[in-house]
């Protein structure tokens, strides 16, 4: 089963006796596939002796790749384990932290324990009230027709729909430093909007931990953690076909009730802060590895052509900002404590009421808009 993800995967990670083995196959866009690695030899770092032994396939793109549909029915085979930082209702990726938590050289995005701190300083400079009472967003708009539409909802004499939208020059930006750039001075808006690109996007992170009111347009993938998000306690919903009006409406909305729009922004950034504290961020790593690791029926055993990975290593061979982000992201030692209790799962009528929880929040946000419209005319 293992083997048979490989014409999907990127690499394939064996971990023996505590030490790690990758086997490349193809390159990743980027540095993805080294940042990656190099989170999981800090996890070893972190805890060990503790992470079993273990084989695994990892697909660093943007896609999920496992199609639910290629593997159902009466004479389907099992779908083949693969790691990936996202997935959607109709793929069977396995989901585990992105890259971007240990940095993101290309467009100098530091590593997220100290850029939590930044953004966390950041939004002590400027109290909610006193932000610009608009919902902001900027970004590359060519990845996803989606984006593009959002483009719609741009300022023009006919129409002001509160949203303030800025199209990100990747090119000029790496000429001039990422000046910028800086995500811990992007908190100036009450408002911050969240836009899927070709999958999922890195950015939700740092757009939630803003303190700004997110308007979280209507997502197709998750992540790690996205699911944990309530709407109208951590985000407000914004339509997918109707995004012009429904961001009108939420700035409009919040602006005429400052305190439960600032508690919605507060408790998104919270849970960011509290949530998604870095040393989480490595159990869920632990915990997930454990799980996998329980469920092979054979032996893991170096393959041929694997290398062995090392943080030293890996580390001296890299130059320049990347260099930098690894030294700042090393974990310096094993952990004081032993990785979070993992809470037991779900039972179907718990997950039943938090779906409908979310669904129904989701659609008093729609009724409210409807109406409000309505009465606009």
């Amino acid at each position: 089963m293992v083997e048979r993800a490989k014409p999907t995967a990127d690499f394939r990670l064996v971990i023996v006796n505590g030490k790690a083995y990758v086997e490349t196959y193809r390159r990743s866009f980027q540095t993805r596939d080294i940042f990656t690695l190099w989170g999981i030899l800090q996890l070893l770092r972190r805890y060990p002796g503790r992470v079993p032994d273990l084989d695994l396939m990892f697909n660093c793109g943007d896609l999920p790749l496992i199609l639910s549909k290629s593997y159902s029915g009466a004479n389907a085979t099992s779908p083949p384990p693969l790691f990936h930082y996202c997935a959607d209702d109709y793929t069977l990726d396995i989901v585990f932290p992105d890259w971007s938590f240990w940095g993101w050289p290309e467009v100098n995005i530091k590593p997220w324990e100290p850029l939590l701190k930044e953004l966390e300083e950041g939004n002590k400079k400027s109290k909610w009230v006193d932000r610009q009472p608009h919902a902001y967003w900027k970004g590359n708009p060519n990845v996803s027709p989606s984006r593009q539409d959002l483009l719609k909802c741009k300022v023009s004499k006919k129409h002001d729909w509160n949203a303030r939208l800025y199209v990100q020059d990747w090119n000029k930006e790496s000429r001039e430093g990422y000046k910028q750039s800086n995500l811990a001075r992007q908190c100036f808006h009450r408002y911050k909007i969240y836009i899927e690109g070709v999958a999922w996007s890195v950015s939700e992170k740092y757009i939630l931990a803003c303190d700004s009111v997110t308007l979280l347009v209507k997502s197709h993938f998750y992540d790690f953690f996205t699911r944990s998000l309530v709407p109208m306690q951590h985000y407000w919903p914004i339509k997918v076909d109707d995004k012009c009006r429904s961001i009108k409406f939420a700035v409009d909305w919040g602006n005429s009730h400052k305190t439960k729009a600032k508690s919605i922004g507060k408790a998104g950034s919270r849970f960011i802060q509290e949530e998604l504290k870095m040393e989480y961020v490595y159990d869920f790593m632990f915990h997930l590895l454990n799980e996998y690791a329980k469920l092979l029926k054979f032996k893991p055993s170096i393959p041929e052509k694997a290398v062995e990975f090392c943080s030293e290593s890996m580390a001296c061979t890299t130059e320049g900002l990347g260099k930098k982000f690894m030294m700042d992201s090393m974990v310096k030692g094993p952990a004081d404590s032993r990785p979070c209790t993992m809470p037991p799962p779900y039972g179907p009528s718990s997950l039943y009421s938090l779906i409908q929880r979310k669904a129904s929040s989701i659609e008093e946000v729609e009724m409210w808009q409807d109406k409000y419209f309505g009465k606009s005319k």
